[in-house]
């Protein structure tokens, strides 16, 4: 591999002009694409196999006029003590002004529909739109607004939630954020402006190819919300780091007497080799998120997947030609780190000393896992002094906390005796507060039942009744099926917590094969995933730490609020950090071998390995750590929760496990660490990540380039 990476390296260098053009036309495309294709992005998803599904699926084709894809909203009136609701005319004005905005298709108000407290004073309004959560529009929202206030400055309270009226999620400061960090990591590492701009040059490039492509195709198919911001933050922080890797190689090859080309070159040749293979572990773990069956997690996965194929794209081909722009102008750096060397040597000196503190802190971290508990977002994890969280509140507080979790139980088939009769023992069962009267499709042969339960949709005792709903014995010709938002919620939870072992080790074993192919070895790949799930740990533990037990949670502007750990958020973290773990274990270890392989002693080759590394894997690190970071500011609980765990793991596994760890394992085993079956040896094909092939091939006089 390393001859053919050496060759596009140099091809690219030479041709800088032409590599340049294509990029930056792939690039308009995308913009042209963007501008001309796209279409919104969806906040719902499906989950094939589940009962939720199935039952949604059948309201979709027999009670269209239910509603259920429609986008929603609940308008909560509230007025002061010894008056009632029914005196307020803001109360009927306000819902008139709603029945008049855009996208609003129907209006019920607590009158009609009963909906008022038994003291009078608090009722709620339904209102329906015509359009999917997704499409409504900021002018829909707006109007709502302006609506609503006449009433509030009459003395009322009135506050509204629903999914109709989400604030639209984004990280307004997470790009510049991550580019400025990146900026100046870039810069104090390489202390030249032109070294520095480079890698964000090319990631700029990379990131705005892969985030057009995403809004184009969000024209033909439906594109989830949060996939265009994984994409961005994955491909952002990916091709930031695989440019450094190259673009360090490259300053020391220079810094050797070789001319620019030759330099490019061979930094494509090994440093490229080890972007391959750390961008191949990325892919293979994103785009396993297929066995997980979820529609819109494998739509995730398969676009952040493409992002990072087109960062190692980008760094092996744009890259080369921007140096090939740049020349001597790069200024190199013959530096390898006396503070990394120090580092080894310390961890290689007393192994089994850092390896128990190592490993009992990561354990510590990850004790509050064992409490950990997994629950869609809602309206009552929303921050206190919204509207959503007031009309959470004032709701729960005059009709009991069920109301905001109804179920929707589906009688498919029977008659209206029989679904009475099925509505007469729901009723009672425990745990149920009311029942509502069925309502039937034109044809009449399915029926909806809307149960309220006496607890809220996030509690067990809710979970509970939902068992019950589907284990009751159903009338003969007759299929009851239980659906709503609070049962959709727990069939993901449950499909994704059994989702997680096959998928955890299909990943895990991929990975493992490439990375014994990688290195011929056993037992770093075995120490490789072992860390990993060190790091999963902890960051699973501090995840609910901060969101869900809420240590420190002022710090992320959730000061008073209970932010659970959502469901998706273990698949994908786990997909997403296996990747990144591989990253920093490809490019550490691979410099290792590189000096076991020229014949270093076991632990003279960590320490050299580590010193000429440490730099550069540290920088990638801190610019990782920073671009996720900056995803917390994002509206969205998933992209905050993600940002956050990524942010934590990047910076636990990059400088606990694969900085301290591993060089302390390798000290510790030895020769033994690099260990392989003859017969294993024999089968596995030679890739030359170290570019061996290339010192073999030195001509005359560039020996010393090369470590001989």
């Amino acid at each position: 591999m390393a001859i053919y990476l050496y060759r596009l390296g140099r091809f690219a260098f030479r041709r800088r002009g032409l590599v340049a053009f294509l990029w930056l036309a792939v690039l308009a495309a995308g913009v042209v694409g963007s501008v001309t294709l796209s279409g919104p992005t969806a906040t719902g998803f499906s989950i094939p196999g589940t009962e939720s599904q199935r039952a949604a699926d059948l309201l979709a084709q027999r009670f269209p006029q239910a509603g259920a894809s429609q986008a929603t909203a609940r308008i909560a009136f509230q007025t002061g003590p010894g008056r009632q609701l029914a005196d307020e005319p803001e109360v009927r004005q306000t819902l008139a002004r709603i029945a008049t905005a855009p996208q609003v298709s129907s209006v019920v108000d607590p009158f009609t529909a009963k909906t008022v407290s038994p003291d009078g004073r608090t009722g709620y309004a339904q209102v329906t739109f015509s359009v999917p959560s997704e499409e409504v529009t900021a002018e829909a929202k707006e109007a709502v607004d302006a609506a609503v206030a006449p009433a509030r400055a009459s003395g009322l309270t009135v506050e509204y939630g629903g999914d109709a009226l989400e604030a639209d999620g984004g990280p307004p400061l997470s790009e510049v954020i991550g580019l400025a960090v990146a900026a100046l990591v870039l810069l104090l590492m390489f202390r030249s402006l032109v070294a520095a701009a480079l890698p964000l040059l090319s990631a700029l490039v990379g990131i705005g190819i892969a985030v057009t492509a995403i809004s184009t195709a969000s024209g033909f198919v439906g594109i989830g919300s949060s996939t265009p911001l994984l994409a961005l933050m994955l491909g952002l922080a990916v091709s930031v780091d695989y440019a450094l890797f190259i673009m360090s190689r490259y300053r020391h090859e220079l810094s050797t007497g070789l001319d620019p080309e030759e330099a490019t070159g061979r930094a494509v040749g090994t440093a490229g080799s080890a972007v391959v293979f750390a961008g191949a572990t990325v892919v293979i773990a994103l785009a396993g998120l297929f066995v997980v069956d979820i529609p819109f997690l494998t739509q995730m996965g398969v676009a952040a997947a493409l992002t990072v194929v087109l960062a190692v794209a980008i760094a092996l081909t744009l890259l080369p030609a921007l140096l090939g722009f740049a020349g001597r102008r790069v200024t190199p750096n013959e530096r390898t780190g006396s503070m990394g060397r120090n580092w080894a040597r310390m961890v290689t000196r007393r192994p089994v000393a850092v390896l128990a503190v190592s490993v009992l802190g990561l354990g510590a971290l990850a004790l509050p896992a064992t409490d950990l508990e997994l629950e869609m977002p809602n309206d009552s994890t929303s921050a206190p002094d919204s509207t959503q969280r007031k009309t959470y509140d004032l709701v729960s507080g005059a009709f009991g906390p069920g109301v905001n979790g109804p179920l929707i139980v589906v009688v498919d088939g029977g008659t209206s005796a029989t679904a009475a009769a099925t509505a007469q023992t729901i009723s009672t069962l425990p745990g149920v507060a009311a029942v509502k009267p069925p309502r039937f499709n034109p044809a009449g042969d399915t029926a909806l039942l809307t149960v309220v339960p006496t607890t809220g949709p996030g509690s067990s005792e809710t979970r509970e009744l939902v068992q019950t709903l589907r284990d009751l014995p159903e009338v003969p010709g007759t299929r009851v099926s239980v659906t709503g938002s609070t049962a959709v919620d727990i069939d993901m939870s449950d499909k994704l917590a059994s989702a997680l072992a096959p998928y955890l080790a299909l990943v895990v074993g991929l990975a493992f094969l490439l990375l014994t192919l990688v290195f011929r070895s056993i037992v770093v790949p075995l120490k490789a995933t072992l860390g990993f799930l060190l790091t999963v740990a902890a960051t699973f533990g501090a995840l609910v730490a901060i969101f869900q037990w809420g240590w420190l949670a002022g710090l992320f502007g959730l000061e008073g609020q209970a932010a659970p750990v959502i469901p998706m958020l273990p698949v994908l973290l786990v997909g997403v950090v296996f990747g990144l773990a591989m990253d920093y274990q490809v490019f550490l270890v691979t410099r290792m071998r590189e000096a076991h392989v020229r014949g270093a002693g076991p632990r003279a080759a960590v320490i050299d390995g580590f010193a000429h590394s440490a730099r550069v894997v540290t920088a990638a690190a801190v610019v990782m750590v920073a671009v996720f970071a900056g995803f917390i500011l994002a509206g969205q609980t998933l992209i905050v929760e993600m940002g956050f765990g990524l942010a934590f793991a990047v910076a636990i596994d990059a400088f606990v496990v694969r900085m301290t760890i591993v060089p302390a394992v390798l000290a510790l085993l030895g020769n033994r660490a690099w260990y392989l079956p003859a017969w294993l040896d024999r089968l596995l094909p030679t890739v030359d990540i170290e570019g061996e092939s290339l010192r073999r091939q030195a001509p005359q006089g560039v020996g010393v380039a090369l470590g001989r």
